[in-house]
């Protein structure tokens, strides 16, 4: 240190007061001057609001109440409210960027409670699902969303479905949700949605031996189907796609006298017949494409 005062200067000590006496306003949950009880009411209209402004700032609000604990609010409430107006063409793009961006920046925030991610996600979902009835992002925000959607799904690990009190959490669910709304779009190029069934493949047996309870590998079946639907693999790929998850349960000693072992093949089995499933029920010939593969890993499952 320079000098042999070894005090701090004048203006790191007015800094330092500066901060302890400034508070830090996180944003409000319910937002403005809505109660919980003006929400539940709004919620009993089916969240009828006339004017487009109010509803457009009201939107943004209710993007904070999808890290909170109560299920009622955050679920019941934020995200009903929010997927009501987009499910009903009420959100114009003016509002859905803004929207967007700050459900981006939620994704990098602390989730201390594990519910603000998954919710993020789902609500991105359901703006995906909005370019997707009606086309308003460009080429450059959707591919930056597919890139997103993708790491966020890679990147889960909070494996949490339902608890009694705090309700969903469910992150692996409402990832594939919204991979599954972007595999949808007729506007992804075949990189895109090739993009999107790898995410896919981190999750069917994940690493921490998480059995899946919860409905998960029926969620994560939906994107490869509908990426399937536009012929982005023929038979012999897919089929060495599913024959690469086999190895992924574990060492062959470990078979039926481990716990994690158990929890791996469960999850690698439900995916497999949650797309077979699909699959052998769809008409689609592309589709249909996915069969042998599946088959033959099913077969090959100890």
């Amino acid at each position: 240190m320079r000098g042999s005062d070894k005090r701090p200067g004048r203006a790191i000590v007015l800094l330092l007061a500066l901060c302890m006496a400034t508070p830090v306003f996180a944003a409000a949950c319910p937002p403005g001057d809505w109660t919980v009880e003006k929400l539940d009411a709004l919620k009993q209209s089916q969240f009828a609001v006339a004017d487009a402004g109010e509803r457009a700032t009201l939107a943004m609000g209710l993007l904070e109440c999808l890290g909170e604990t109560d299920p009622q609010l955050r679920d019941g409430i934020a995200y009903e409210g929010l997927s009501a107006w987009m499910r009903k063409g009420e959100l114009a793009p003016e509002t859905l960027r803004p929207m967007r961006e700050r459900l981006y920046a939620m994704l990098a925030e602390p989730d201390p409670d594990g519910v603000r991610w998954p919710f993020a996600a789902l609500v991105l979902a359901e703006v995906a699902r909005t370019d997707r009835t009606t086309p308003w992002m460009t080429p450059a925000e959707r591919a930056t969303m597919v890139v997103r959607a993708a790491a966020y799904f890679e990147s889960v690990r909070d494996y949490r479905g339902f608890e009694a009190d705090v309700g969903w959490r469910h992150g692996i669910a409402h990832g594939a949700d919204w991979l599954g709304q972007l595999s949808l779009n007729p506007a992804l190029d075949g990189p895109q949605l090739n993009r999107i069934v790898d995410a896919v493949a981190v999750q069917v047996v994940p690493a921490s031996a998480n059995a899946y309870v919860f409905g998960e590998p029926q969620r994560m079946a939906a994107p490869v189907l509908y990426a399937a639907q536009r012929g982005i693999r023929d038979e012999a790929a897919w089929s060495a796609w599913f024959k690469a998850f086999v190895p992924r349960i574990g060492e062959p000693a470990l078979a039926w006298r481990d716990s994690a072992w158990l929890a791996r093949r469960h999850d690698l089995n439900a995916f497999l017949e949650a797309v077979y499933v699909e699959a052998d029920l769809s008409g689609d010939k592309r589709v249909k494409a996915l069969l042998p593969g599946v088959a033959a890993t099913l077969k090959a499952l100890p």
